[in-house]
């Protein structure tokens, strides 16, 4: 078989949000870095991402939005009209230097990634899964939606069944607007309940075949192991996908400051090796993750995961000279960080009790929800 690929792109080093945005630190940069470091990304196992063409980011995005990002890039500055229409230059999605190339680069890299596994495989986009962004407006850090890009991507290969599995802390609501009521896919979220964007609630199928769950706070490893074995794989394996889309979100993560879910990377690790063995085709997204630390640590666990690594002990110096150098000085953990974010590279296992609401809401989108109601299992 294969060896995964790994799409990067130096875009992402030095480029950031603004000093004060949660997106101001280093993410797939450092993903490539410790891969190189652990000697996990030969070479021939790394692509450099394509930055995808204005035109080809109207499939899904409208001309006047593309044509108001390149501008807002190209001035460095917005109009008023500009920014209550497409909601360019906000608090949430401000100007910055590479406000167009960024994600266009993001969206190339996920068109790249359908290629590459056009006749079976696996690849990892940590640069993908901004799933917030819809068609005519910049949404929740999001300013192009690059899952819906790998979605259409893969449909255009003739694909008539694609999977897309969404288990970042915030809903996939850009990715749900734009594809639920297709009848070729199959969306599961399972996200925080009560956090913004306030949508993707229990039993809410969009326009069509979506399935989401939204969990309470203080999510942990066992709780998400019985969503994965008892929701997300049955669906998975009713729906028979051709392939798989997953965006890995390491916002769930415990130390993650902009949610309060409970998860280890763990989590992270064993659902991606589960979901791989669903489908002959997988593309692995990051999304979000605001530590340094716990982005760094769990995208490159998830890629040396994908290609049969296991590394339980101690990290060598080189990939510990790595996560030194990373700061994070707005947040009292950045400035006081555990040893074991230094040292390791598997965050310690967040196993606990199942909470019975949890039981109940995976019983009920069993019992309701249309995708469980109305379809069976195809043959490939």
């Amino acid at each position: 078989m294969m060896k995964p690929f790994f799409i990067g792109s130096e875009i992402y080093r030095g480029s950031s949000y603004g000093a004060w945005h949660p997106l101001h630190i280093p993410r797939v940069s450092t993903v490539m870095d410790l891969a190189r470091a652990l000697g996990w990304l030969p070479q021939a196992q790394f692509r450099t991402s394509p930055r995808a063409k204005p035109e080809a980011l109207t499939a899904f995005h409208t001309p006047d939005y593309i044509a108001a990002l390149q501008a807002a890039e190209a001035a460095q500055e917005v109009s008023d009209a500009t920014r209550k229409r497409h909601g360019l230059g906000s608090t949430a999605n401000p100007v910055f230097p590479e406000m167009f190339r960024r994600p266009a680069t993001g969206a190339g890299g996920v068109m790249l990634a359908a290629e590459l596994v056009r006749d079976g495989g696996v690849v990892h986009v940590p640069g993908g899964g901004t799933h917030h962004a819809m068609a005519d407006y910049a949404n929740g850090f999001c300013y192009l939606n690059d899952p819906v890009f790998s979605l259409l991507a893969l449909r255009h290969l003739g694909l008539s069944r694609i999977a897309y599995v969404d288990i970042d802390a915030h809903h996939c609501d850009g990715v749900e607007a734009a594809l639920s009521g297709d009848d070729d896919m199959l969306l599961i979220s399972v996200h925080e309940e009560k956090r913004w964007p306030f949508t993707g609630r229990l039993g809410d199928a969009g326009s069509g075949r979506a399935i989401n769950l939204p969990v309470p706070r203080e999510l942990n490893d066992s709780e998400m192991r019985v969503i994965l074995q008892r929701l997300i794989l049955p669906a998975l394996e009713r729906f028979a996908p051709q392939a798989i889309v997953l965006q890995c979100g390491s916002d769930a993560i415990e130390e993650d400051p902009l949610s309060r879910l409970a998860l280890s990377n763990n989590a992270h690790a064993e659902v991606a090796l589960a979901l791989r063995g669903m489908a002959p085709r997988m593309v692995v997204l990051g999304g979000g993750g605001y530590n340094p630390w716990s982005v760094a640590r769990c995208w490159t666990r998830i890629w040396g995961a994908l290609n049969g690594h296991v590394l339980d002990g101690a990290l060598p110096d080189a990939a510990r000279d790595v996560l030194a150098g990373l700061s994070w000085n707005r947040r009292a953990r950045g400035r006081n960080p555990p040893a074991h974010w230094f040292t390791t590279l598997n965050d310690p296992p967040r196993e606990g009790p199942v909470r019975a609401e949890i039981l109940q809401r995976i019983a009920k989108l069993a019992a309701t929800s249309p995708f469980a109601r109305n379809f069976g299992r195809k043959t490939a």
